[in-house]
């Protein structure tokens, strides 16, 4: 325990009211952070590092607990403002390895949010090779929250086809207890969820969080393309939480930092809140990626995107099969048309490991991408192209004129991965190539949109010298933020959209400066509703693109269900429109027409769930946002799975299937949700979109319920709350 000798010896350096959090200074050991009360003992230092010949203090998992972080003691801070916020740097030094930190802590008058970055100087005589550094440390959380027995574990799964799909479970599940008095040491283990490779997302997503009972909850995100890591645990009886960029156990990262060298980690966020769960969490998780990220015009005007891609012409465009999309997509109330991949095959062994020239292929254009484009905009709408900047395929030409240099090796031997080579954009000539290569689709040909896809994991980076794999991909990452930073610089109006197979790198390193996220590529409308609806927990709605892809053998009940998904962040349109039937395509129009009724709303408005995050087999999934005038919430209803070969069909209602939270028993067609914000509030529920679905909707003021009914199976249903 502290004895009040040892806390007088102690000074507040900043705190954050929001979040009640203090940086406090011990007179002779490290500055910890932590809330007003808390057990010294449970608190970790604000940074901790390891390094070759300086580990850890107890061996074991985890990499907290670190000699260097320990020995880091306080040298000076300053505060400054910053906007509506503040920016406090608090500089630390270690005298052993003359190692100094600069830890920046960033806010907002009135925000529960805490970013932090930290800067690492090499002020010593001798070489150190780092391989690790958080980015934020954190202790003695359940002092603040309540027991660890109180705490759940929330976390996201992520795959191609598969992404955002959340997980929680009692923290005790996963950090059991150990009876430390019994023996006297800490755990070695931990949770711990990282990245593998250059696909930031492949397997989580970088955010998580802890919730309690009452409603409490702190939710993290990390900043990171090239190796993220996170981990939580308990220590001094108390539950921690350490933030880490890329290090050398899970990405092969090693900084070496020769004397007067500098290494400044990426960037991490926490959030806060006292009550309100999640869904307050991801509240002020929101309004923090709309604070921090590059502004853009796209960002509040959400025009409506086709692509021709998805259930379509799947990499097949030509001048024939394209012209009456363009002119259907226009009578639809599309606003931009992207030719997706394809357009520069002109191979008669096909594009994959032919790509990167980036030039229009005359058999598929015989007059010219030109006449395409200029069709696009004679019907209103933006032209828009596919491309994937950062590969080259092994039978390009430019595989062989590009200098060595310019690409991944490892080894001194060139990384190739599925058919590709990997640029560095670190290289002059790599950038020189790729800004050749915009400057003429946006400058000469008039493209104002560039869907940016990346296809490949390319492992753990390349070597660059003397430097590790995960350097390399680190400094490559960087490089090509500022490269995408160049391209908006020099063309203000264009509009980049960040893909990765769908949503395999869905990071905020990414959509900090690009506007929209591809959330998946999954094919099937009815696997795609646990996407849609937790798509804004990795993005803010109005980056968060939706696929909605109806067709001319869709029943109304299928066009509906794949276009109400979609409207609640940005609508992707696809499908082959211009085959309709005339009742069909009105459907279409008719949704995107809602949907720019209500789109200006979305930018400021926050995302709910009021059953909860949807798991992967729910029947019933709800999705809402909260605006300053209205609420709108959007609802599925499922029916049975369909079997896949290799598997028996089951019901989603089936033992081992997911609960339908919501649904009377013996009703699967009725769900009733909570809209906690609304209770006490007089209004009639309107339905937007479609009205064929024949739903029908009930609120009750007093409990703040509102029940929904959905007669039949695999539809769904928009709905608008106000007064």
């Amino acid at each position: 325990m502290t004895t009040a000798v040892e806390a007088a010896e102690r000074s507040l350096l900043w705190s954050h009211e929001s979040l009640g959090l203090h940086a406090i200074a011990d007179s002779a050991g490290p500055v910890r952070l932590g809330a007003p009360g808390q057990d010294w003992n449970s608190l970790l230092p604000l940074v901790e590092v390891t390094a070759t010949g300086h580990g850890r203090t107890w061996s074991g998992e985890r990499f907290i607990d670190t000699a260097i972080g320990d020995r880091l003691t306080y040298r000076g801070h300053d505060t400054v403002q910053e906007g509506a916020g503040e920016r406090t740097t608090i500089r630390l030094s270690d005298p052993v390895t003359g190692l100094a930190a600069e830890v920046t802590l960033r806010s907002s008058s009135g925000a529960g949010f805490l970013r932090s970055e930290v800067r690492l100087v090499n002020e010593g005589g001798a070489t150190l090779r780092l391989e690790s550094v958080s980015t934020l440390a954190l202790g003695g959380i359940t002092d603040a929250m309540g027991g660890l027995d109180d705490l759940t574990l929330h976390w996201a799964d992520n795959d191609w086809l598969a992404e955002c799909r959340w997980q929680q479970a009692a923290f005790r599940d996963h950090i059991v207890p150990l009876s430390r008095s019994a023996h006297g040491h800490e755990g070695r283990g931990c949770f711990e969820r990282y990245s593998q490779g250059s696909w930031s997302t492949g397997r989580h997503l970088p955010i998580a969080a802890l919730t309690d009972p009452t409603g409490r909850a702190w939710l993290w995100q990390i900043e990171s393309s090239a190796g993220w890591r996170y981990e939580t645990g308990e220590r001094e009886g108390a539950a921690y939480l350490a933030l880490f960029g890329p290090d050398d156990a899970h990405h092969q990262w090693r900084g070496t930092l020769e004397p007067g060298q500098e290494f400044t980690t990426v960037p991490a966020v926490l959030v806060g809140v006292e009550s309100g769960g999640l869904d307050a969490a991801f509240g002020e998780l929101t309004a923090y990626r709309r604070h921090v990220r590059r502004g853009h015009p796209d960002l509040t005007a959400l025009p409506v995107i086709y692509n021709d891609y998805m259930n379509t012409l799947m990499g097949d465009p030509t001048t024939d099969k394209l012209l009456p999309l363009v002119e259907a997509a226009g009578s639809a109330g599309a606003e931009v048309f992207v030719i997706d991949a394809g357009w520069y095959d002109d191979d008669a062994q096909g594009w994959w490991d032919a790509v990167g020239a980036w030039d229009a292929a005359d058999s598929r254009f015989p007059g010219g991408i030109q006449q395409v484009l200029d069709d696009i905009r004679k019907h209103g709408m933006t032209p828009g192209l596919w491309l994937e900047p950062e590969v080259v395929g092994v039978r390009s030409p430019l595989a062989a004129t590009l200098p060595p240099e310019a690409f991944f090796r490892r080894g001194g031997i060139r990384v190739t991965e599925h058919g590709r080579h990997h640029l560095d954009l670190r290289h002059p000539a790599a950038r020189a190539h790729l800004d050749q290569v915009i400057d003429r689709l946006v400058g000469d040909w008039g493209v104002g949109y560039l869907k940016l896809d990346y296809n490949i994991n390319i492992g753990p980076g390349t070597e660059n010298g003397a430097e590790s794999a995960g350097a390399g991909l680190l400094g490559h990452h960087r490089a090509h933020l500022d490269w995408l930073g160049s391209l908006l610089d020099r063309h203000p109006h264009l509009v980049l959209e960040n893909c990765a197979s769908g949503g395999l790198r869905m990071d905020y390193a990414q959509l900090a400066v690009t506007q929209i996220q591809s959330t998946s590529d999954q094919q099937d409308p009815l696997r795609y509703p646990p996407i849609a609806a937790a798509a804004a927990t990795a993005a803010a709605p109005e980056q968060a693109a939706i696929w909605a892809y109806p067709q001319p053998d869709f029943s109304p009940d299928a066009i509906g269900f794949t276009l109400t998904g979609a409207m609640t962040g940005r609508i992707h349109l696809s499908g082959f429109l211009d085959r309709m039937t005339p009742e069909q395509f009105e459907l279409v129009r008719s949704g995107l027409s809602v949907y720019k009724d209500i789109r200006s709303e979305i930018p400021d408005s926050l995302p709910f769930w009021p059953l909860g995050l949807p798991s992967w087999e729910d029947t019933w999934i709800a999705s809402g946002r909260r605006g300053h005038d209205a609420t709108w919430l959007a609802l599925w209803r499922r029916g049975p799975v369909v079997a896949e070969p290799g598997t028996a069909a089951r019901s989603r209602g089936d033992e081992g299937a997911a609960p339908s939270r919501g649904v009377r028993e013996g009703d699967d067609t009725t769900c009733t949700v909570t809209v906690s914000h609304l209770r006490g509030t007089r209004l009639c529920p309107t339905v937007l979109y479609p009205l064929t679905a024949d739903a029908a909707a009930a609120w009750d003021a007093a409990t703040g319920q509102l029940t929904v009914s959905l007669p039949r199976p695999d539809t769904a249903v928009l709905l608008r709350l106000d007064a």
